[in-house]
């Protein structure tokens, strides 16, 4: 028998001198409070109640077990009052990593806003491209994008990207539009870190090897060569959708868009998400709506 078996029944009836409204309280029969009772008598071999046929009263041992009970009872009370208010002021340090240019459009004014919500958190966030160990680093979450490795960590999708490749109208009237990928040789492909795009035909992933006069590590710099009319770009919507939208831009090779990436939220499995951390997941889940679809 579990030490706590019985606790419950004990004190309400105590509380109110009577089986029948003790298991009314609980919520459960008559007969099962008096069954609880009973084992808890036999457990402690002591009696704790004097019963009539009109009223329940505590033995001298039945007065100084109630005592103790309370005060249980009142500390998980308190327990469950201050989880609640944490749930809703959070307070404490939460510390973060996310990619560079995605936290910096995306993750930091979320977590500005969140913190305009529960000022009482204290957000440490570090933005980098490598995949921090969060264990090791003392991370309580990470944001990462695109297919997940690590296989030790939970994961929630917190929404999506596409890769689009897009030109300047500019461009197009100078050099016109790919139309297939093979014509992409024909024409100058802004390179990132990468010399190679990825694409979906007919179902498959394929790699095809582009090249142009123009390497740049920075997705704003390629953004800013194509605006320029300077070449072709592929690159996540996150960067373009602005310019596709204003026609800044326009997009090319649609129907070799490759399939959506997730971008998630990653936590350590050996570790439960505190009331804090999943508030700022679901925050989070809430807030980023993939580019382009409101």
């Amino acid at each position: 028998m579990s030490i706590w078996e019985g606790v419950s029944e004990f004190v309400a009836v105590t509380e109110t001198e009577s089986f029948t409204a003790a298991g009314k309280s609980l919520g459960i029969s008559t007969a099962q409070v008096s069954r609880q009772i009973t084992a808890l008598e036999q457990r402690l071999a002591t009696k704790l109640f004097y019963r009539t046929t009109r009223r329940v009263s505590l033995t001298e041992e039945g007065h100084v077990y109630y005592q103790h009970c309370r005060q249980v009872l009142d500390g998980l009370e308190a327990a469950e009052r201050a989880i609640t208010n944490l749930q809703e002021n959070p307070r404490g340090k939460i510390k973060l990593t996310a990619p560079v240019t995605y936290g910096e459009e995306n993750i930091i004014p979320l977590i500005n806003n969140f913190l305009l919500k529960y000022p009482d958190l204290d957000i440490n966030t570090h933005l980098t491209n490598l995949n921090v160990d969060l264990i090791d680093e003392g991370y309580d979450l990470a944001i990462r994008i695109g297919k997940l490795n690590d296989s030790s960590m939970m994961a929630r999708k917190l929404t999506s990207r596409v890769q689009h490749v897009c030109a300047s109208p500019d461009y197009i009237a100078n050099y016109g539009i790919a139309h297939t990928l093979s014509e992409l040789g024909q024409h100058n492909c802004l390179l990132g870190t990468h010399d190679y795009w990825q694409f979906d035909e007919e179902g498959k992933s394929k790699n095809i090897r582009v090249s142009g006069n123009v390497r740049c590590n920075s997705g704003y710099g390629l953004v800013d060569a194509a605006l320029k009319g300077i070449g072709l770009i592929q690159l996540p919507d996150y960067y373009v959708q602005s310019h596709l939208d204003n026609g800044q831009l326009m997009r090319m090779l649609e129907r070799y868009q490759g399939p959506e990436e997730g971008i998630w939220a990653l936590y350590p499995n050996n570790r439960h998400l505190s009331p804090k951390i999943r508030l700022l997941v679901d925050y989070l889940a809430e807030n980023l709506a993939p580019m382009g679809k409101e």
